[in-house]
């Protein structure tokens, strides 16, 4: 699956568009890793327990994107963008989202 975060695809022509597909997941950060995280926070710099929970979770929802781009019959994604949200307090969605769409290369 191709997938570029621009509306075109260099080298190759949309011939359909199967129109916006998404990968959605909502994850918590456990307490285990809050306790952690908040003692690492005093110390500052790189929380590294909620940067490998995020990267986590982005390659998840990216996962998803894929696997409902393939369902409806795209072999590429245009547009791609991710977008988290807290729902409320430790639980945040991660989405990723783009324009599903069959190419051909020139």
């Amino acid at each position: 699956m191709i997938i570029v975060t621009t509306p075109y695809l260099s080298g190759h022509n949309i011939v359909e568009s199967k129109g916006m597909v998404i990968g959605l997941v909502v994850r918590s950060r456990g307490l285990g890793g809050n306790i952690m995280a908040g003692l690492r926070s005093l110390g500052g710099g790189e929380i590294h327990e909620y940067t490998s929970l995020l990267e986590d979770t982005r390659r998840q929802a990216l996962d998803r994107l894929v696997r409902n781009a393939t369902v409806v019959g795209a072999n590429a994604i245009v547009a791609m963008r991710y977008d988290a949200t807290e729902i409320m307090e430790g639980i945040t969605e991660v989405l990723a989202y783009g324009a599903a769409v069959r190419v051909e290369a020139l």
